[in-house]
């Protein structure tokens, strides 16, 4: 893997700015920028944005100076790309504007949604990001049509969809279980207004079964939630590859070995149980795909 870095010609806080990437992986870019002092909260989705002072500085370190097209073009064929429309959904005014449609008061619950997306936007984040947001959301949305399920009980997937990874540690179980507490958190002071104390109850549990997916078979509102936090796994083969190395770089301090074997477990707890995929026209979907991306990434692990 080569890193490329373009001439600062970006400008932004008073000075210019260049980009930093990677032709294949995340890993590798991201351990690279900490070990040449780069914040994490310069990296955005897939590249990270570095003033004009550091440009000689960084290749001196490694990073292969190009041209802003040449490297825009090396990008686009890494497989890391965030195009220019999931790079918008992502972005925190749209993600505000999607969580104030969900109020009646918009004003009522902003400051909670300004809370969640910041901790989305938490620099240690590379997989569980503002684009992952954005993706989830989506995903219920295209399957929620097709389901009998009232319209109350879809403001509470979407919203449980926003807090699920609201707390993301690494520690599994355990940031679910932070992130139901969430809602209690930042909904609860609201109960009474438009909120109820059941719904923050029931919000909170529709977190918790993101830690499993693991519904019911009568858990229709479970399934909608579980189904579109693994949407990414029935992909293109082309957006599963660029999870997985999202996904690895977000663990990139854990060694290559330890990694290799503790996704393998969970790749192969994964087709071993049930169907993946809980609602019909998730199933329908996206169930293929999931089985046959699984098994690409277990096969190349195992090799």
């Amino acid at each position: 893997m080569t890193l490329f870095i373009d001439p600062p010609a970006w400008p932004a806080h008073g000075t210019l700015f260049s980009h930093l990437v990677s032709d294949g992986s995340l890993q590798e870019l991201r351990l690279f920028a900490r070990a040449a002092g780069v914040p994490d909260r310069a990296f955005d989705l897939d590249h990270y944005d570095v003033p004009a002072e550091r440009f000689d500085g960084l290749v001196a370190a490694g990073a292969v100076a190009v041209e802003g097209g040449d490297l825009a073009r090396r990008l686009a064929g890494s497989g890391l790309r965030v195009s220019g429309a999931e790079r918008n959904r992502a972005k925190r005014a749209a993600l505000l504007t999607r969580w104030d449609g969900l109020w009646a008061d918009p004003g009522l619950a902003h400051k909670a949604g300004e809370e969640l997306v910041n901790r989305w936007r938490e620099p240690h984040r590379v997989y569980h990001s503002t684009l992952h947001l954005a993706v989830v959301l989506d995903a219920l949305d295209s399957i929620a049509a097709e389901t009998r399920v009232s319209e109350r009980a879809l403001w509470r997937a979407r919203l449980a969809l926003w807090f699920h990874d609201a707390v993301h540690d690494g520690v599994a179980r355990q940031d679910e279980e932070r992130s139901a507490a969430l809602v209690a958190e930042l909904l609860g002071p609201l109960a009474g207004s438009e909120v109820s104390s059941a719904d923050v109850d029931e919000i909170a549990r529709l977190v918790l079964v993101t830690a499993d997916h693991d519904p019911a078979p009568d858990d229709d509102v479970g399934g909608l939630v579980s189904d579109a936090d693994l949407a990414v796994l029935g992909g293109s083969p082309a957006v599963y590859t660029r999870y997985t190395r999202q996904v690895r770089a977000e663990y990139c301090d854990v060694p290559d070995p330890l990694f290799r074997s503790g996704r393998a477990q969970v790749l192969r707890t994964l087709l071993a149980g049930a169907l993946l995929f809980r609602t019909a026209p998730g199933a329908a979907r996206w169930q293929h795909a999931a089985e046959t991306n699984l098994r690409a990434e277990l096969a190349l692990l195992s090799a």
